[in-house]
């Protein structure tokens, strides 16, 4: 990659994790277009067969195979994966064992879901062991083939479960070419060269999870890499006057007789009624960003990087990506 001012130089591999509601693929794809600026070619990756990529990128449902969706700002490319597990295994089975026609008679008859059943760990292999591919994967030139690669991972609670690939097969196999392509898999997965970040909401449960979620990586030996705080409000009214209304000493009176003097009420009774909705909204307002405040420290304990996502006013579409793209390249997140 050339040299651009990010807090992730040097990774190739972006994990992005966090509890569902929180916008992990939003923030996923927005990511993807953010590390593509300025004329690099990103691998976005999808893994739990919900199209969300293509959902987010108004597309046809994605195949099992890399194609251009978007172009990022600068001239850039984000390519996009949905894999497929099943198809994931017919490759598997083509490389070590050069069997791909009898695989396909195999997830004729479910082998693939009986296996999984045994050893559930053994689909998470799969899934992770292409992500890695792709990260390994160099051109004809010898260079990497893409300058990074975004994984769109399962929900926080099994983030550390599902690249804990070694652990998780080692009651499948202890020896041979499953046991092998697992450590290399776990290789990648814990390499300086791999960064897990978690989105989360100012809300306690998901910035909780957050936290818990860091702390079961670190125990795994697995990189944690930044936090996206998504779907940030701004403060629509000056400190002062949060201040005031947290301590009960918002002046509705005062506001009743400016709505009155502005002509935005019909009468002092209708100016009251007015105000005093009014002062409910900002007493509300106001709980709820002295809420945001203290998870915000909560956050910082936590001691990463840290990236604020501002709320999408007309909701997350093509546009919006870009901007939250923008805010990312910003903030020095890609």
């Amino acid at each position: 990659m050339s040299a651009r001012d990010s807090d992730w130089d040097g990774v190739r591999l972006h994990v992005v994790t966090g509890k569902g509601g929180t916008g992990k693929t939003t923030v996923a794809a927005s990511l993807a277009l953010a590390l593509a600026a300025g004329g690099r070619k990103v691998l976005l990756v999808e893994v739990e067969g919900r199209q969300g990529i293509a959902q987010i990128f108004d597309l046809p449902p994605l195949p099992y195979e890399e194609r251009k969706i978007a172009v990022a700002p600068g001239g850039g490319d984000v390519y996009a994966l949905a894999i497929d597990p099943e198809e994931a295994m017919l490759e598997y089975l083509e490389m070590f064992y050069g069997m791909r026609r009898a695989g396909r008679m195999l997830t004729k008859m479910g082998v693939l879901d009986f296996v999984t059943t045994i050893a559930p760990g053994f689909r998470d292999v799969l899934v992770t062991g292409k992500t890695s591919e792709a990260v390994r994967r160099r051109g004809k030139n010898g260079k990497r083939l893409y300058d990074a690669v975004v994984l769109d991972a399962p929900p926080t609670g099994r983030i550390a479960r599902f690249l804990n690939v070694t652990s998780e097969v080692a009651g499948l196999a202890r020896v041979g070419p499953i046991k092998n392509h697992a450590d290399l898999v776990r290789g990648v997965m814990a390499s300086p060269e791999t960064a897990v970040h978690f989105v989360t909401l100012l809300e306690e449960m998901p910035v909780q999870e957050t936290l818990d979620g860091i702390t079961e990586l670190r125990a795994a030996g697995l990189p944690p890499g930044g936090i996206f705080i998504n779907m940030v409000r701004p403060a629509l009214l000056p400190e002062t006057c949060l201040r005031a209304a947290r301590q009960g000493r918002f002046d509705v009176g005062e506001l009743a007789l400016g709505l009155k003097a502005a002509g935005l009420a019909d009468g002092p009774a209708d100016a009251t009624a007015v105000a005093e909705a009014l002062g409910a909204e900002v007493a509300e307002h106001a709980r709820r960003t002295e809420l945001e405040a203290r998870e915000r420290g909560t956050l910082e304990k936590a001691g990463r990087h840290r990236y604020e996502l501002q709320l999408l006013a007309d909701g997350v579409d093509l546009a919006g990506l870009y901007e939250l793209a923008e805010t990312m390249n910003n903030q020095g997140a890609a």
